[in-house]
């Protein structure tokens, strides 16, 4: 194998690691968005998930196959317990959708509640306990050049695959995934159905929280199975860029998260062959690829009607009957 497709193969298969947070992160935005609800804290959440989910595995002793879904569920329910307030703030209190997410990502994220946690516990400089592993796909990971970047993952990966198909089929192919578009396109005509916009707003801005939650935990358990401030370096925000990227369809994300996580992993594959580029262009790069889709999904052309939910970031009141 020549260096150039080693640095092919290497920088697919870390695409598709480094991408898997943006997965779990985007679906959850997407399922928020799905019915109404822009979440800009979604960085906040995941940083919660991260600190939440390394400080469990530094206390859970036993095996990986127990410690490790302990310490996911724990991030998923740090992740969803701030999107609740947020949920609480713009589906109850009827608040403006971006600066509740904006305070949210303030009080969560880098200097605020995932920092004080990481402090309190003395969770910097430690390593992971327990961490997730590469695990090879019998039969699949000895396909050439397949085999090494798709079924060489670790559990997170193929998980983010099972999601994007439920997430799919939920929306596609389910009467609640109906009653969600619904409440995002037209949340008057869907009350008065029957269909409960607050229950499905709150549900899926807490579940959207959750997914955050996972997606900060892959971080912390996987990628870089340390804690330190401001770990997830902006994964969030990427992840809000997705949503758009995708024309809020789950089958989309996938393939946009990848993208990101390619650019995101370069740096490090062109180090380990020798490669040498400015570092900061490299660190850059996900960043500005994140404008450059923006710009472009932005353009007349691009846009195809019914793409947003109509009703999205808009407040529901009930009219009185």
């Amino acid at each position: 194998m020549s260096s150039a497709e080693a640095i092919l193969i290497g920088v697919a298969a870390a695409a598709v690691f480094y991408g898997t947070p943006l997965v779990y992160a985007a679906l959850g935005e997407l399922l928020a968005e799905r019915s109404g609800v822009v979440n800009l804290g979604i960085e906040g959440m995941m940083l919660m998930g991260a600190v939440s989910g390394f400080w469990a595995v530094t206390r859970i002793g036993g095996p990986d196959a127990s410690a490790l879904p302990l310490a996911i569920a724990i991030a998923a329910v740090a992740g969803g317990a701030v999107a609740l307030i947020h949920a609480l703030l713009v589906v109850s209190l009827r608040g403006n959708q971006i600066v509740s997410g904006l305070a949210l990502t303030i009080f969560a994220g880098a200097g605020g509640l995932s920092s004080y946690i990481g402090a309190e516990n003395h969770l910097g400089g430690m390593l992971a306990r327990h961490r997730f592993q590469g695990v090879t796909v019998p039969a699949l990971g000895d396909i050439p050049i397949l085999g090494d970047i798709l079924f060489r993952q670790n559990l997170l990966v193929y998980g983010s695959w099972a999601l994007v198909l439920l997430v799919a089929f939920y929306l596609w192919r389910t009467r609640p995934g109906l009653h969600l578009r619904a409440v995002g396109e037209a949340p008057a005509a869907a009350d008065s159905l029957g269909v409960s916009v607050i229950a499905y707003r709150y549900a899926h801005t807490v579940a959207g929280g959750c997914l955050a939650g996972v997606g900060g935990a892959c971080f912390s358990l996987a990628i870089t199975p340390d804690w330190s401030n401001g770990l997830t370096a902006g994964a969030g925000w990427i992840a809000l860029a997705l949503v758009i990227f995708s024309f809020w369809r789950p089958q989309y994300v996938l393939a946009g998260a990848y993208a990101f996580g390619g650019f995101a992993s370069l740096g490090f594959i062109l180090q380990a062959h020798g490669v040498h580029w400015p570092p900061e262009l490299l660190s850059a790069l996900p960043y500005l690829m994140t404008i450059v889709v923006l710009v472009i999904v932005s353009a007349r052309r691009f846009k195809r009607p019914g793409d947003a939910p109509a009703a999205l970031g808009m407040a529901y009141v009930r009219e009185e009957r």
